[in-house]
């Protein structure tokens, strides 16, 4: 009998019931009788019925548990991680250790088990039971600990060595790299491992690994990039260092403790392979003049905005490119330094010690330099010090999180920074996201084109700039993995901050207000900007919406 005739016929369990647990179960990593407990469904008491019903397994109550002697565990310290999930040794006959399990659906208990190789056989331990079980345990102080003996983790650094461990990642890195993806998500999902890269920034789906590759491949990623192996309930950090091809490359590695187990996310930085031209970020001819002349200017703050992920990192990088001669001093204060830029003394923030974004600049500031940037202005202090800075004859970048250029002001000034100091100092804010482009190979000539062009006014769009209407579609190729896109172009908000702009009041009117007089320049919104790069046919009108709209 599968899972749902049990539920339905044995918990009296609606069908309904279970159609809306199992649509949930599609969108969220969870089991589907955990999800029914949740919702009120089934009785969180039914459990050990419902899995001896599932695993033909006997149940364990507390009545037969009178008289019960604990067996001996005497230098057995591959238990306090069993017991820590709710799984108790009850007994042991002929080396065979029965075990009163909770949730025997665990599958990270079971892979420690198959991990410490001990022989075992499943009792079901009824809510009574197991309350009884945890209560002992606790009292003789058996039941947690955070440390792996000597022997475990040697065991544990040999699973992570074996070859099936070592090739199963060579494969999947050499796959994320081939592919061109930014990061690979390794996720606990439904009993197995979800693997998943950021290509062009949208996850795709990759590969479903066994359950039991997920203790083995994430011992290896810590080991490789300095984490401790026996830490399971608190984030990591760490990196690794790999050459590839001739190709050196920074891989940052973040563990995280989820309902599941561990997801892993591994960043790939590319050191040589990055260009920082203007013409790959790919801004438009005339947002991009306005830009060069800010970055002539010899002092003032310019400013790049948007989300986490919208390049404004690497916007920043192209611009202090441009400008990197031999006869100007630039210092970056960043946090993390993730690509080395020639010429430049890029400074790493380390908060640990209170070196941070404020403490960092000030020392900045007495070391001569021409140009500062600053990976993020996160309070007043180093709002104020970077605005005091511009005043005083350098060169500053920074970036802050808003949706669009004019919210800069709002959020700095939320921040508590000074309105005068603001309206002194800032040269020009430029918001920024990032649109799929099109795959060159396999793009077709949109066939709901006039539709697409009235509903969204771009026949009016393209008469002002002087272009022909060429909206396309993402069709998909082997080029593109079948995505229909290849590479990505920054679409961009931009906002001169001249005295039309300064003697507006910095009040919740002023965002309205800056649109309103940038629009009458002539410059694009976000939005603008990407449908001008749909009429080119770089992108598409639904991509552009995606990310902007």
């Amino acid at each position: 009998m599968n899972m749902e005739s049990i539920l339905s016929k044995k918990f009296a369990v609606s069908h309904i019931d279970i159609e809306k647990a199992q649509a949930y179960q599609k969108r969220t990593n969870g089991r589907l009788e955990k999800i029914l407990v949740n919702m009120g469904a089934l009785s969180d008491d039914a459990l050990p019925e419902f899995y001896s019903e599932l695993l033909s397994l006997p149940v364990i109550n507390l009545d037969e548990l009178e008289g019960w002697e604990a067996p001996d565990l005497t230098g057995i310290a591959q238990f306090r991680k069993l017991i820590e999930q709710h799984w108790f040794p009850y007994s042991c006959v002929n080396g065979v250790w029965s075990l009163a399990v909770e949730d025997p659906l665990n599958i990270e208990v079971q892979q420690l088990l198959s991990f410490y190789g001990i022989p075992f056989k499943l009792h079901i331990s009824s809510t009574e039971a197991d309350s009884f079980l945890s209560a002992y345990y606790q009292s003789n102080d058996l039941l947690v600990t955070n440390e792996l003996s000597s022997d475990e983790e040697e065991r544990l650094k040999e699973l992570a060595a074996e070859a099936p461990t070592v090739n199963q990642l060579n494969s999947l890195i050499a796959k994320a790299l081939k592919s061109g993806a930014s990061d690979m998500h390794l996720e606990p999902y439904q009993e197995k491992y979800r693997i998943r890269f950021r290509i062009d920034g949208v996850l795709q789906d990759i590969d479903m690994l066994s359950g039991k590759m997920r203790l083995p491949i994430a011992s290896r990623l810590k080991i490789l990039s300095g984490m401790d192996i026996a830490e399971k309930r608190k984030p990591q950090d760490g990196k690794i260092e790999m050459k590839i091809a001739s190709e050196e490359f920074d891989i940052r590695v973040s563990a995280l403790p989820v309902n599941d187990g561990e997801s892993i996310v591994m960043r790939f930085l590319r050191k040589e392979s990055i260009k920082y031209d203007m013409d790959i970020l790919g801004i438009s001819g005339d947002v991009r003049k306005l830009i060069e002349q800010d970055l002539r200017t010899t002092a003032g703050v310019i400013l790049l905005t948007g989300p986490t992920g919208s390049g404004k990192t690497t916007s920043l990088y192209t611009f202090l490119n441009a400008i990197n001669t031999s006869e100007v001093k630039i210092i970056t204060l960043e946090d993390p330094v993730e690509y080395q830029l020639e010429g430049v003394n890029q400074v790493q923030v380390q908060s640990d010690i209170g070196f941070d974004f404020s403490a960092g600049l000030r020392s900045i500031v007495r070391q001569d330099p021409d140009v500062i940037m600053l990976g993020e202005i996160r309070d007043a202090e180093t709002a104020k010090i970077a605005m005091q800075s511009a005043l005083t004859g350098h060169l500053v970048f920074s970036t802050v999180h808003t949706n669009d250029a004019p919210s800069a002001y709002t959020r700095l000034i939320d921040l508590g920074a000074d309105e005068f100091l603001l309206n002194a100092a800032i040269t020009s804010v430029i918001a920024q996201r990032l649109a799929r482009k099109l795959c060159p190979h396999c793009s077709v000539p949109h066939p709901n084109s006039n539709e697409l062009a009235q509903e969204y006014r771009l026949t009016e769009l393209a008469s002002k700039f002087n272009l022909e209407l060429e909206l396309r579609e993402a069709k998909g190729c082997e080029e593109c993995n079948h995505t229909g896109y290849k590479g990505r172009i920054a679409i961009i908000e931009y906002l001169r901050c001249d005295d039309e702009i300064k003697i507006l009041p910095k009040d919740k009117h002023f965002p309205i207000a800056a649109r309103q007089v940038a629009k009458s320049r002539g410059y694009r919104n976000l939005v603008e900007d990407g449908f001008y790069k749909a009429i080119l046919g770089i992108t598409t009108v639904e991509e552009v919406l995606r990310v902007a709209g």
